[in-house]
């Protein structure tokens, strides 16, 4: 069956427990059977890409980077990271331009094939925020080696819930950045939510005359760290991005949940998604996709039991729900899909209140 998707990836940018070394790795094969060409290192929780952006990241942390983006471009993935230089066009002086340039000097020596530069999460109630953006935008483009820089602005969505958390948007804000920004560098977007279900072709086509460009869609299912998608394991299959976004769109990076082996069930349905006519099944896309990437066995388990994780989730199981399912996935534990379900179940996955937006 032939495919016509957009750039399509994967950005591990979630708040909370990150995914180890090997869990990413594995992603290598995965990605490149599923239609995806990217994968994008940002998880919050590493704090030498964010809070301490201005320290260089550790020795043993390049060397773990370069071993995984060899996996990857070996399966024909390109690799990017995501630096969140945290609040820096806060003082944005000669000495933060300095250490600026040597963050990126220090990520050049991965041989980056995208470089996002990530300013949402933070206060942008700040004077001349997209003027300040610009010029950091424009240095980093100067150092950067990557062949493709994406850029999430502070207000990445018409959410109000962004504004309640980091202040009121500028005025003319996107326009700003559409005006500024070469044409080369591609803007995150999240839909209309922070959490969007949907992507109307009106509303993509009202943000793209805004920034000058098409938007690169931050897609935030299945993704769940939130304090509300928290106990929630998000295992459906995707649905409402389906070939109409195509054209819309200048990519289409995903944000997986913080259980990376459960989240290749809804990841392996994105490009049938895309292939989607009239006749798309969303559950019978997901009951299709747990059996191909856990295996018959496993796969039917789970999705047997696909309400109780998508839909009631941890916080809403009653004792005998909880028994059910931990007799059910604890004499799998080897498996990693039913190891994850039984630390689901041991509340190992806790939410990061350093997670504002929910």
């Amino acid at each position: 069956m032939s495919i016509t998707v957009p750039f399509l990836g994967v950005i591990e940018g979630f708040f909370g427990r990150s995914w180890s070394w090997p869990e990413r790795s594995s992603y290598a094969s995965f990605l490149s059977s599923h239609s995806y060409s990217f994968y994008i290192y940002a998880p919050k929780d590493d704090a030498f890409l964010r809070k301490r952006w201005n320290e260089p990241l550790p020795a043993e942390r390049l060397t773990e980077l370069a071993s995984l983006f060899s996996s990857f471009k070996a399966h024909g993935i390109q690799c990017g990271v995501g630096l969140s230089p945290y609040e820096a066009y806060r003082g944005y002086d000669s000495g933060a331009r300095a250490r600026l340039r040597e963050k990126v000097e220090e990520l050049n020596s991965l041989e980056l094939d995208i470089l996002c530069v990530l300013f949402d999460d933070m206060r942008g109630d700040v004077p001349a925020l997209a003027d300040t953006q610009i010029r950091i935008l424009g240095d980093i483009r100067e150092i950067s080696t990557a062949p493709r820089i994406i850029f999430c602005p502070t207000y990445y969505s018409y959410d109000p819930i962004i504004e309640r958390c980091f202040g009121s948007m500028p005025p003319h804000y996107l326009e700003d950045l559409g005006r500024g920004l070469d044409p080369s560098v591609d803007l995150f977007w999240t839909g209309e939510k922070v959490m969007s279900t949907a992507y109307p072709v009106e509303h993509l086509a009202e943000v793209a005359n805004r920034m000058r460009r098409k938007p690169f869609l931050w897609d935030n299912y299945p993704v769940n760290d939130s304090k509300r998608a928290s106990p929630f394991l998000f295992l459906k299959a995707f649905e409402n991005r389906g070939p109409h976004l195509t054209d819309l769109v200048s990519g289409h990076a995903v944000n997986p949940m913080k259980q990376p082996w459960l989240s290749q069930i809804p990841l392996a349905s994105l490009a049938l998604n895309y292939a989607q006519t009239c006749g798309y099944d969303r559950d019978a896309a997901t009951v299709r996709c747990a059996k191909q990437v856990c295996g018959e066995g496993i796969g039917s388990l789970i999705a047997q039991d696909l309400d109780l994780f998508h839909s009631v989730g941890l916080e809403g199981l009653n004792d005998e729900q909880r028994l059910y399912l931990r007799a059910r996935y604890q004499p799998h534990c080897a498996d990693p899909f039913c190891r994850e379900v039984v630390l689901w179940l041991d509340n190992r996955y806790e939410f990061d209140p350093a997670c504002l937006t929910d």
